[in-house]
């Protein structure tokens, strides 16, 4: 092993163990040891990323499993600069139209006031209703925590939400619209009806974000409304940061499933089962970047109360079900973003991301490549079907939505990816819940969580946060560093 894991003085003790190697434990990790703090990522799965899984065959299609593509925010631009990826970011067009299947066809989605006036998806009155809202006219918040369905029908008229603000939810959610909490799930358009309602809202925050960035010369330059990835996917992200911290002496170790965490004194004691055997790593301070229900196991002895509460956040089921099929056999011309699909419409596809649309190079000429997503928290019996259920469900629902209905192709099947516990669901008390957590958090100082139940599920969310986190871990130990500190006698590790 080497020095980082299995020092010979007692006093030698690592600053940091980070449980998790996605891009929340990565963003730390790389943060912390440029300050120069001894830092261990371990990482239950056979690979880093997480949730972040980039395929690629020899037939020349190259895919996403999990997340699709990212907001090119400064926070992950400059992450990636610093790890020698500048040159590998792959922008969308920003301005290829979003579609939702609404009566039998492709709806685009209006992006500017005219094409809310001209567009088809909502009624003469449900338009006004929506631009009254949205200028503030609405009537107030109901008592008590408002789902997501009540907050943009109080707002924008429940046609809006039916069908607008629910497919959008399915797409970023999988979940119910009834059950997430819009406080909780859309907090930044929330708190934009503080201001006045959404449009006065979106203007003043705007120009509040504008007055606050800095300009940094070193960072890509990206137009409005572009989507962002990678030449090989979105996976290279966490493997080059993966990379930079092993160069630097920091182990990322695979394959270190966490057993048990407990606090003696002022350190935390963490054994991991490990292709080696049982390990035992000792810390100055722990931070969980593992999904809620894992993270709830691991303080169910701890901090029982967070272990609970942790217990209560739901995760869905869902498919990411990849196929390919002729450019030709399509009713469209395929220049988009994608579609999403109302749950009005009798179909049970969430919605299909038209890949090869979005970045070139994603499948070979003359095919179109497409992210299938099913299932989710109102399509629980997807979790009984077996792929090739899964391949024809999603087949027969695109040949009502963007096949030519009377094709007698079959797809081509990518690959399909069930998440059996996919996104975690902001659901009424999410807030609540993680208030509990973070009153129990500080009975253990030093023990820190970091994981897409918090704060949001986007990619540039978990890396915002990461950051925020790493500052808050800085300090602590920065704090103790000027305090007297004992060990107690446990090992470091139990073989060398």
């Amino acid at each position: 092993m080497n020095s980082t894991t299995q020092p010979t003085e007692a006093n030698q003790i690592l600053d940091v163990l980070v449980v998790g190697a996605g891009i929340s434990g990565l963003t730390i990790a790389h943060e912390l040891i440029a300050k120069k703090y001894r830092v261990l990522v371990a990482e239950a799965q056979d690979r880093v990323g997480g949730a972040i899984i980039s395929a690629k065959n020899d037939e020349g299609y190259q895919w996403e499993e999990g997340p699709n593509s990212f907001q090119p925010a400064p926070e992950l631009l400059r992450l990636a600069v610093q790890v020698g990826l500048k040159d590998e970011l792959v922008l969308a067009d920003g301005k290829l139209p979003r579609f939702v299947f609404l009566d039998g066809k492709l709806n685009a989605i209006p992006m500017t006031p005219q094409g809310a006036i001209a567009t088809k998806i909502l009624n003469w009155g449900s338009k006004i209703r929506l631009a009254l809202g949205a200028l503030g006219f609405a009537r107030p918040a109901m008592a008590g925590e408002e789902s997501v369905e009540q907050f943009f029908s109080r707002l924008l008229g429940k046609q809006a939400v039916s069908n607008l603000v629910a497919p959008f939810i399915s797409g970023v959610y999988a979940g119910d619209p009834k059950r997430l909490s819009a406080k909780a799930a859309f907090s930044k358009i929330a708190r934009l009806e503080s201001y006045g309602g959404l449009i006065a809202g979106a203007i003043l925050s705007s120009k509040e974000r504008k007055a606050q960035k800095l300009n940094d010369p070193n960072l890509p330059k990206v137009k409005t409304g572009e989507l962002g990835s990678f030449r090989q996917g979105i996976k290279m992200l966490p493997e080059a940061i993966a990379t930079n911290l092993r160069a630097q002496g920091t182990g990322v170790k695979q394959q270190w499933t966490l057993r048990s965490l407990e606090k003696q004194g002022e350190i935390y004691i963490s054994k991991f089962d490990t292709p080696m055997g049982e390990e035992i790593i000792t810390s100055r301070s722990v931070v969980l970047t593992t999904p809620a229900y894992v993270t709830a196991k691991l303080l169910a002895d701890l901090l029982p109360a967070a272990s609970r509460a942790l217990n209560e956040i739901f995760y869905p089921t869902v498919a990411c079900v990849v196929l390919a099929y002729p450019k030709h056999e399509f009713m469209y011309d395929m220049k988009g973003f994608g579609n999403l699909i109302p749950r009005t419409q009798g179909v049970r596809t969430l919605g299909t991301i038209w890949s090869s649309s979005l970045f070139a190079g994603r499948a070979p000429a003359g095919w179109q490549l497409l992210l299938n997503f099913i299932g989710g928290t109102l399509d629980p019996a997807l979790a009984e079907l077996s792929e090739l259920e899964m391949i024809e469900a999603v087949h027969q629902d695109l040949k009502k939505t963007i096949l030519r209905p009377d094709t007698k192709v079959e797809p081509k099947a990518i690959a399909v990816h069930v998440w059996d516990k996919a996104i975690p669901q902001y659901e009424i008390g999410h807030l609540e819940r993680l208030a509990i957590v973070e009153t129990e958090l500080q009975k253990s100082q030093g023990l820190y969580i970091s994981a897409n139940f918090i704060g949001g599920v986007a990619l540039g969310d978990c890396i915002k946060r990461g950051l925020q986190e790493a500052i808050k871990i800085d300090k602590f130990l920065n704090n103790i560093s000027k305090k007297s500190f004992s060990f107690p006698e446990v090992p470091h590790s139990t073989h060398e």
